[in-house]
């Protein structure tokens, strides 16, 4: 084959799969904002802003970010290596330290989410071990457990009989057994049952991987988490937080036993082969977990105004899930969702359409954030709007 062939065949692939995506409704664009909590600016215009993770504030707070820098003004923007080579900077340390004196467990920090779990599974579940992981992970769970050598299969979501099912057929078969979740599920807001996950724990010894991107900073006591909150931090055996959420930050942190930290620091290949965090970004870090533990009263609001959300949205009949921040409005198909997504910027609030491949087909929804800042009043404009919509539109 010429390589103009090969040129014109790859271009072409290419702008026949755009067509396809524009055609099923389902292109997507970056777009340039200002964005904060409660209110972004998009184009010239204010919008309440139900589509963010900041989830208590934090990345909006202009009094936090002047005290960091006035306190903080002498770290560099640049790590300059990985951790192993000259990255490893004196505020990691500090920062570590910190969260094993805050949690009682060891912990390792990681350039982010993504990076933890593309990062610690494949080290940690190899050849001859299975992993079990609940049917709604987030895709870069997914992604890690794909460069694993280990086998892979999912139990229905929040199914703990199902899971029980798959562990007694396939114990004798592996070495290990490996079960992977979230605590908070960033889709549907619904939680895992951490209780029973522990019970098969005990009962099986498998092993527990939860990611907690959505709980760290909303759930737990002083914001610590579900993992926790439930007194068995110590018996989970990846717990995973990315900081990029409620934390307002970058990176993400693992805990695990000291000698699961030492093993990844010699073979998690996402922290050896990539430049370490800039030190001023874990500086912030340690400063936003500091500030995250005494908002206790934010949490409160947070969860009482979600509940709020919840119920005047079922009562103008509107179906939604889960039980937490994330307030998913069940649209159905695409369609739909857009015009609903588009009313509601027509109102001035921002909440985006989620549709597959995010989600399953046939489940797309207008997914709700909500964040600590929010006031009862910015509640009921929200639920309002959909009132409104559902009138003339729907």
């Amino acid at each position: 084959m010429q390589y103009s062939d090969t040129h014109d065949l790859f271009y072409k692939r290419i702008n026949d799969s755009l067509a396809a995506l524009e055609r099923d409704g389902m292109t997507r664009s970056l777009r340039p904002a200002r964005y904060g909590v409660p209110y972004m600016e998009c184009g010239g215009r204010r919008y309440l802003n139900f589509s963010s993770n900041d989830y208590l504030g934090i990345a909006s707070d202009e009094g936090l970010a002047a005290e960091f820098t006035a306190a903080n003004g002498r770290f560099c923007f640049g790590a300059t290596g990985s951790r192993l080579l000259t990255g490893e900077h004196e505020v990691y340390r500090e920062f570590e330290d910190y969260l094993e004196n805050l949690y009682g467990r060891p912990a390792i920090t990681y350039n982010s989410g993504y990076h933890a779990n593309t990062g610690v599974l494949p080290s940690l579940a190899g050849k001859g071990a299975l992993i079990l992981a609940d049917r709604l992970v987030h895709a870069s769970i997914i992604d890690g457990v794909r460069f694993c050598g280990a086998d892979f299969l999912r139990f229905r979501h929040n199914d703990m009989d199902h899971l029980e099912l798959l562990i007694k057929k396939h114990r004798d078969s592996y070495s290990e057994i490996w079960v992977v979740t979230e605590s908070i599920f960033s889709m549907d807001g619904d939680k895992c049952d951490i209780s029973s996950l522990l019970d098969l724990k005990y009962k099986y010894g498998v092993l527990l991987y939860v990611d907690e991107a959505h709980s760290i900073g909303t759930h737990g006591p002083s914001g610590l988490g579900m993992c926790f909150a439930s007194g068995h931090i110590g018996d989970i055996d990846a717990a995973v937080f990315p900081m990029g959420k409620a934390l307002a930050s970058h990176g993400a942190f693992v805990l695990c036993s000291e000698n699961v930290k030492k093993y990844l620091i010699n073979t998690s290949r996402t922290m050896i082969f990539s430049t370490a965090l800039p030190p001023s970004c874990v500086a912030w870090s340690h400063f936003s977990v500091r500030k995250m533990t005494v908002m206790d009263d934010r949490r409160r609001h947070l969860e009482r105004i979600s509940s709020m959300l919840r119920k005047e949205l079922s009562e103008a009949g509107f179906t939604t899930a889960g039980d937490s921040h994330i307030v998913p409005v069940l649209m159905g198909e695409n369609g739909p969702c857009l015009s609903v997504a588009e009313g509601l910027r027509n109102s001035g609030i921002w909440a985006c359409a989620i549709r597959h491949p995010t989600v399953p087909r046939g489940q797309a929804r207008i997914r709700l954030s909500v964040s600590g800042v929010f006031s009862e009043d910015d509640i009921a404009r929200l639920a309002g709007a959909f009132m409104e919509i559902k009138r003339t539109v729907l």
